[in-house]
C-alpha cells in the first residue's frame, strides 16, 4: 500500500458521502485513471471530471501528466455524443499543456465563449480542497469545459 496512504482520507470522506446519500451507482478506483479509461466501453459516460491532477512540473516528468494527447483521445472515446469533459488546474504551465492536448482532439469542442468561462468555476462544478488551497496561496485556478462532438469536423 505504499503510495496509497495520502488518498485514504479522501476515499474515507467519499465513502461517508456515498453512504450518507445512499448512492448505489458509484465505483472507486484508487489507482491510475488511465487503467480505468482503457477498460471502459465507447460512449459510456455523460460527464468526466479531472480536477487538479498532479502537474508534474519538471519537464522530464511531463510524460506522467494525466491530461495529454493520448488521454484526450481516450476521454473523447468514452464520452457519449454531447457528453462533457471538465478539467481544472492551478498550474499555468499545465493549463497551457491541457489546452494544447484537448484542442488537438477533433472529437472535443471547447465551450468557452469568453475568458470568464475558464477563469471562474461554474456553479454546478464541485469545489475541491485543492482549489481552496490554491486560492488561499494566491494561485488562480483554470476551469476548462469540452463537449464531445457527434462526429469529428
Amino acid at each position: 500500500m505504499i503510495g496509497v496512504e495520502p488518498y485514504l482520507g479522501g476515499v474515507a470522506r467519499l465513502l461517508a458521502y456515498i453512504e450518507e446519500k445512499r448512492l448505489a451507482n458509484v465505483r472507486i478506483l484508487v489507482d491510475d485513471a488511465r487503467l480505468l479509461l482503457a477498460s471502459l466501453p465507447d460512449g459510456c459516460l455523460g460527464r468526466v471530471f479531472v480536477l487538479f491532477p498532479d502537474p508534474w512540473p519538471k519537464k522530464r516528468h511531463h510524460k506522467r501528466r494525466l491530461v495529454n494527447r493520448e488521454t484526450a483521445a481516450a476521454f473523447a472515446r468514452v464520452l457519449r455524443a454531447g457528453g462533457e469533459l471538465r478539467v481544472a488546474t492551478d498550474d499555468p504551465g499545465y493549463a497551457c499543456w491541457m489546452l494544447d492536448a484537448l484542442l488537438r482532439e477533433p472529437h472535443l469542442e471547447w465551450l468557452a465563449a469568453s475568458p470568464r468561462d475558464w477563469r471562474e468555476r461554474p456553479a454546478d462544478w464541485p469545489e475541491t480542497r485543492y482549489e481552496a488551497k490554491a486560492r488561499a496561496e494566491g494561485r488562480r485556478p483554470y476551469f476548462f469545459r469540452f463537449r464531445r462532438r457527434a462526429a469529428a469536423p
